[in-house]
């Protein structure tokens, strides 16, 4: 049961507006901008974050990208966001039954992961979530593997689907109806 109940339609014209700008055309907005939309100036600032992190003008690929969002969500526990990436995204960046298990309940180590920066992507998310800090051994790895950009982004899109669990989860944002499920994937 949701702690902060999402809006639910009709929106008044405003949270119409602030929904429509944080779903791609045409989609009805999910339950977690449903429930941001309760402090709309949360919502809207929640655009430009989310809009640069779900753009071609991130520095990491978009694989990258979702390996970063699939093990932060599946390390902080947070089903909810997990779910709607691996719906929207897994298939799309090419994830394999055996990494999405892998990203929900294993690590960098495991035999499914074959290209060395995805091992990284992982291991340098788990040291983040574990530390919040990358050790300067991890850290040699990651750049003699990836430029400056894609490094920042690495780390503050690890900050930020952290502090998106912890909305999902202390809100307890009901599941997205179809979306999958950490037991799927046991």
């Amino acid at each position: 049961m949701p702690r902060i109940a999402p809006l639910n339609p009709p929106f008044e014209p405003g949270v119409a507006r602030q929904l429509e700008a944080m779903m791609p055309p045409g989609v009805p907005p999910i339950l977690l901008f449903r429930t941001a939309a309760k402090n709309l100036p949360l919502a809207n600032g929640m655009v430009g974050w989310g809009s640069y992190y779900l753009s071609p003008k991130l520095a990491l690929s978009m694989r990258h990208r979702e390996l970063v969002i699939d093990r932060v969500t599946a390390l902080c526990g947070c089903e909810y966001e997990w779910g709607v990436h691996i719906a929207f995204f897994a298939e799309a960046v090419g994830l394999s039954t055996e990494q999405v298990r892998s990203l929900t309940h294993g690590d960098h180590a495991d035999e499914c992961w074959v290209d060395e920066r995805d091992r990284l992507v992982i291991e340098a998310v788990d040291v983040l979530h574990q530390t919040s800090d990358v050790d300067d051994e991890l850290w040699g790895r990651l750049a003699a593997n990836f430029d400056e950009p894609e490094l920042l982004d690495l780390m503050l899109l690890s900050g930020w689907y952290h502090g998106i669990s912890y909305m999902a989860n202390g809100a307890r944002v009901d599941l997205e109806d179809g979306a999958p499920r950490f037991a799927d994937y046991s």
